[in-house]
């Protein structure tokens, strides 16, 4: 497998593990306000998402921004929560009806900090690479795939429960957020940085 390949392959599945569920629960609470007719909305979501933590990933990687790993740690889930409950307070009408919306914004802003914790990760398997550009861009369009995919499962199953079962949009979008902003903050609580 090429160097591209390999690191490709462990962006995608750095972002689908399981065990490192956080950032797949921030995608979900990007994702919680939309249906499946919003698939463009949710692309341009995500990759601001990406280009975010693209930008802080790259410059922990080359070590030109340092930061305190333990409160990078506090901050993920605090992203998830604030994410999950924006979607609480947001009107029907607003979701469907604005092009540009402050997720988009958030979303860029958050990735900043997603792409921190991301980095030592990286940072670890990049060991001494003479260039680290071709493995970090690899590693970004992996994770960008690996979204992506999220968004997609997610997609097809509010498809399935929104448009052919009739349960309200309203509805499901509230169970999401709900779910995913007490899952945020049992991690918010678990963190070492409120210890």
């Amino acid at each position: 497998m090429s160097e591209f390949g390999l690191y490709f392959e462990l962006g995608i599945d750095h972002i689908l593990d399981v065990n490192g569920y956080d950032h797949i629960l921030f995608v979900i609470a990007l994702c919680a306000i939309y249906v499946l007719q919003d698939w463009k909305r949710v692309l341009i979501l995500v990759t601001a998402f990406t280009i975010g933590h693209s930008i802080t990933l790259a410059l922990a990687t080359l070590r030109i921004v340092n930061f305190d790993s333990d409160l990078i740690e506090f901050l993920i889930p605090v992203t998830i929560f604030l994410t999950a409950f924006f979607n609480l307070l947001k009107k029907e009408r607003t979701v469907q009806a604005s092009k540009i919306q402050t997720n988009y914004l958030l979303a860029l802003f958050f990735g900043l900090i997603h792409g921190l914790g991301f980095s030592n990760f990286l940072r670890s398997i990049l060991g001494k690479e003479k260039s680290i550009v071709s493995p970090l861009l690899a590693f970004n369009i992996g994770l960008e795939v690996g979204q992506i995919i999220i968004v997609a499962v997610f997609l097809i199953i509010s498809f399935i429960l929104v448009d052919i079962f009739g349960v309200k949009r309203r509805d499901w979008r509230m169970i999401i957020s709900s779910a995913t902003a007490g899952i945020a903050l049992m991690l918010i609580v678990e963190t070492k940085f409120l210890n």
